[in-house]
């Protein structure tokens, strides 16, 4: 298959697509670090495109440390926007389908119905803010692109609310969850997999569409099902919001609706308990 170029390739997502991508024997699959590939480098990106001529770029690379970014707008804006523009340029250019993950965090989250591609994203952070923004600047540059919209990411790599939660199990008797914010988890090798499958489809429907698990929770009904699936005896309270303040506000409710992502590109979506079953056993046969 022609080349698929994959940015911010060590992160979270990029290790995923890297293992999926193994187990499915798919080649073609270029990985490239931030060392490698700066997408705030429009002339070693240009380099990067005329060298590989790729049918596809899967942009992995993000700013996502949601507290830090309030203080860090323009750092954030830089790299979640002006980064997205500099790769949706060049996929217009050289006639590159581009995959640009987005986050549910465009939402406010003041609503309590699932959240479809067609409601209206107004974000409360600086995070969500600069990943909208990242959204809004493909269009001008290239119509040929799939931005997928997930949430609450964890796996066996990087660091994310699985692995922490591990971790304080082990440390701590007892945790103070937060109870009143409700979303989806998702496991990002599922993500990994939807991507993929986009990619082995060829599919042509571009455009907006929200992925995540199946199915809905609390961050303290995921931490307690952490801890009951693993075997973790720690005792967990629910604690609102607010007894837990942070720099950035987080949408109270962004439950996101798949449908269109299910009919238009034929992706089959676990729920969200099940995919986190076989994330503790992966983790388990780690250890």
């Amino acid at each position: 298959m022609s080349s698929v170029l994959v940015f911010g390739a060590s992160g979270q997502l990029g290790q995923c697509l890297a293992r999926v991508a193994q187990e499915r024997n798919m080649s073609g699959l270029v990985f490239l670090p931030e060392e490698q590939a700066n997408i705030l480098n429009p002339e070693g990106l240009a380099k990067l495109f005329a060298q590989h001529q790729p049918a596809y770029a899967i942009n992995c690379a993000a700013y996502t440390a949601v507290d830090k970014a309030e203080d860090e707008l323009e750092l954030a804006r830089r790299i979640n926007r002006d980064g997205v523009e500099n790769l949706a340029r060049l996929c217009g250019e050289h006639g590159t389908v581009l995959i640009q993950i987005s986050t549910d965090f465009v939402f406010a989250g003041t609503g309590n119905q699932p959240l479809t591609e067609t409601d209206e994203a107004t974000p409360i952070s600086t995070y969500g803010l600069t990943k909208l923004e990242g959204e809004q600047a493909i269009a001008p540059h290239t119509d040929k692109y799939f931005t997928l919209r997930t949430s609450w990411l964890y796996s066996e790599f990087a660091g994310n609310f699985v692995k922490t939660m591990l971790k304080l199990g082990r440390e701590r008797d007892e945790l103070r969850i937060i109870w009143d914010q409700v979303g989806t988890p998702t496991y990002a090798i599922d993500l990994a997999g939807a991507i993929l499958s986009i990619i082995e489809s060829r599919s042509q429907a571009y455009g907006l569409y929200h992925y995540s698990n199946e199915g809905l929770t609390s961050w303290y009904d995921f931490a307690t099902a952490i801890f009951e699936l693993s075997g973790t005896p720690v005792r967990t309270v629910p604690i609102r919001t607010a007894e837990y303040p942070t720099k950035a506000t987080r949408p109270a409710f962004s439950v996101m609706d798949k449908t269109k992502a299910k009919t238009q590109l034929g992706l089959a979506i676990p729920h969200w308990r099940e995919s986190l079953k076989v994330c503790l056993e992966r983790l388990a046969a780690a250890e």
